[in-house]
């Protein structure tokens, strides 16, 4: 076992570093609740201290829930719970016993005792102790071993069997066909109001509420704990950041609209966007949501507001909630010609040797695929940028729907349509919260139907590496449908479990949306 201990294993046609008879197995004992377990040394991969977990919706009781062990995705089980023996906490003594039956798991274990070598001849039946454990769950006995009067040889591959069943094979390849073609069928139903609305991601600098248009932003990410200063730079530029291998400069918006400073904060973002394949990161105080905005609710800013000479960002207004809230549109066009912008970019440019007008070769939008990242407790999930149709804040108010389904928290009116709304924790099975001005309405199309999902936090819009993303293990039926993938960001210490939003409702919830959309 590495980290505690080593498993050696013989090459084959190598001799065995120890010598053993050819009746004799060797063993690793361990204790869980008051009883004394044994395993036999084969599917034993490792042993290791209690890892920090990701916990899993939908998943089976006895996960704790995903780790990261040297860049794989291990599921991490309790022994305790799986056997029926009563919770408590990890301590320095426990350990997970990963153990590989074909998928690598970690069972959670009070402490390991000892590796011992047993003659088969030795281990005797189950008969007598059938009122202690499920005896289907064991193999056998040894008695006098290792200074235990008895241990109990527990069956790992029917414990598996029995706490994650094997899922079956579905096919990928004709859901993934019948998928495309609803998004294009949705796709087209809805152009024509796509075309008379504007797509703009909101974000707030020293109380003002300002919105760029989506499709210039190419993702939103934290702001990293170090920036390197760029010498000699105007004060807009705050400096470059690395983000997946390439220089990224950081501009201040606070400076640019000369507005009084702030230090960065939890909330504090970058807005990374792109005209003619050169990036700039935006700094802002927050970043508020995803918005849909009917054409006929913008108009060109007053010419005699405009900014003169070297600033002309603000190109337009929308008035929303009749009039009462102002949201002023940045053009990036704009943007990228202002000399700060254009002095962040030669600096870049000059330290890479990139032009500035094309992107890094690590950039390519075939190497990533982009989510919107939000919040569920303290785990973090994903969804297809592509999915989502905007992002709202939760009103205070829901209209209630008798006899919807149980996740339904009611139905809202968002410009005049109406729009079923589901909290996202109860539909994973997750205890819910009370409402808190944090939590967001994250739009999703699913087969042509609109349903807003509530979470807890909308973090950021992020690229994902595709070699980051693999298959989830497969922990239940449900599971390994919605939440099949997971981008395992190792570097960054983080997992994200990605949702496919076309399996969040059955076909009965469905048409359920659409007749409370009605």
């Amino acid at each position: 076992m590495t980290s505690e201990t080593s498993v050696e294993r013989s090459a084959p046609g190598e001799d065995n570093v120890v010598t053993q008879s050819s009746d004799t197995r060797q063993y690793v004992t361990f204790v869980a609740g008051d009883e004394v377990f044994a395993v036999e040394m084969a599917p034993v991969q490792e042993i290791i201290r209690v890892p920090s977990v990701v916990r899993v919706p939908l998943s089976p009781p006895t996960l704790e829930g995903l780790a990261n062990l040297r860049g794989k995705v291990l599921p991490i089980v309790s022994l305790r719970r799986a056997l029926g023996f009563t919770e408590r906490e990890s301590d320095d003594a426990s350990r997970a016993v990963v153990i590989d039956l074909g998928q690598p798991l970690g069972f959670v274990v009070d402490r390991v005792a000892s590796v011992v070598g047993v003659e088969a001849s030795k281990i005797e039946g189950v008969q007598g102790i059938s009122g202690t454990v499920n005896t289907e769950l064991l193999t056998g006995l040894i008695k006098d071993i290792g200074g235990h009067a008895m241990v109990m040889v527990l069956n790992f591959e029917k414990l598996i069997a029995q706490e994650f069943a094997q899922i079956a094979a579905i096919s990928r390849a004709q859901g993934t066909v019948t998928a495309k073609g609803m998004v294009r069928a949705a796709a087209d139903d809805t152009v024509r109001a796509i075309d008379a609305e504007l797509h703009l991601v909101s974000f707030d600098v020293a109380g003002q509420e300002y919105a760029i248009a989506i499709e210039d932003v190419q993702e939103i990410v934290q702001i990293p704990e170090q920036v390197v200063q760029v010498p000699h730079a105007q004060s807009h530029v705050l400096g470059v950041m690395t983000l997946r291998n390439r220089l990224l400069p950081l501009v201040a918006l606070r400076r640019m609209f000369s507005l009084a400073e702030q230090d960065a904060s939890e909330q504090s973002r970058i807005v990374v966007v792109a005209i003619g394949g050169a990036s700039v990161g935006i700094v802002v105080d927050s970043v508020n949501e995803v918005l849909r905005v009917a054409r006929r609710d913008v108009e060109p800013m007053p010419t005699l507001l405009a900014r003169d000479g070297d600033m002309t960002d603000i190109t337009d207004i929308c008035r929303l909630d009749k009039g009462q809230r102002l949201v002023s549109i940045v053009s990036t066009a704009n943007l990228f010609s202002h000399s700060a912008i254009k002095e962040a970019l030669t600096t870049v440019s000059a330290s890479t040797d990139t032009p500035a007008g094309t992107q890094s070769s690590h950039d390519t939008s075939g190497d990533d695929e982009q989510v919107v990242v939000f919040r569920l407790g303290a785990e973090e999930f994903g969804v297809p940028i592509d999915s989502v149709q905007e992002i709202v804040r939760v009103p205070e108010k829901l209209t209630h729907v008798p006899k919807a389904p149980a996740s339904v928290e009611g139905v809202i009116n968002l410009r005049g349509s109406v729009l079923p709304v589901v909290c996202l924790r109860r539909r994973l099975g997750l205890a819910t919260i009370a409402r808190n001005d944090g939590q967001r309405i994250v739009v999703l199309l699913i087969r042509g139907v609109r349903t807003g999902f509530i979470v807890d936090a909308v973090a950021e819009v992020l690229k994902v590496p595709r070699h980051a993303i693999e298959p989830a293990p497969s922990l239940s039926a449900e599971q390994s449908t919605l939440l099949a993938r997971m981008a395992n960001l190792e570097k960054q210490k983080r997992m994200l479990q990605l949702i496919d939003p076309s399996h969040l409702l059955g076909e009965g919830e469905l048409a359920s949306m659409a007749t409370l959309a009605a």
